[in-house]
C-alpha cells in the first residue's frame, strides 16, 4: 500500500507555496505547526489537492484546513489512502 511520506508532503508543499516556507532549515519539522513553517492555509488546500490527483483519494477540504501540523496532515491522508484500498 502506498503511502504520503514526509519527503512527498515537503516537495507538494514547496510546488503549492513555492520556497516561501522554511522546511529545510527546520530539523524536525513533523510537530511544527504550518505557520510557523511559513504555510497558510491557501497552501494547505492546494496540497491537499495534489494529493488527491496524485493518491486518488477524496480529502475533505474542511477537515485538512483543520490541521496544524506535518504529523497530524500525514496521519490524515494516510488513513484516507488506507480506505480507499
Amino acid at each position: 500500500m502506498k503511502e504520503l511520506t514526509l519527503d512527498e508532503l515537503k516537495d507538494a508543499l514547496r510546488t503549492a507555496a513555492g520556497e516561501a516556507g522554511t522546511l529545510d532549515g527546520t530539523p524536525d519539522i513533523l510537530d511544527a505547526p504550518f505557520p510557523d513553517l511559513g504555510y497558510d492555509s491557501l497552501a494547505i488546500m492546494e496540497t491537499t489537492a495534489q494529493v488527491e490527483r496524485r493518491f486518488g483519494v477524496k480529502l475533505p477540504e474542511e477537515e485538512a484546513a483543520e490541521l496544524e501540523t506535518p504529523r497530524e496532515y500525514l496521519a490524515f491522508v494516510n488513513a484516507r489512502i488506507a480506505e480507499a484500498v
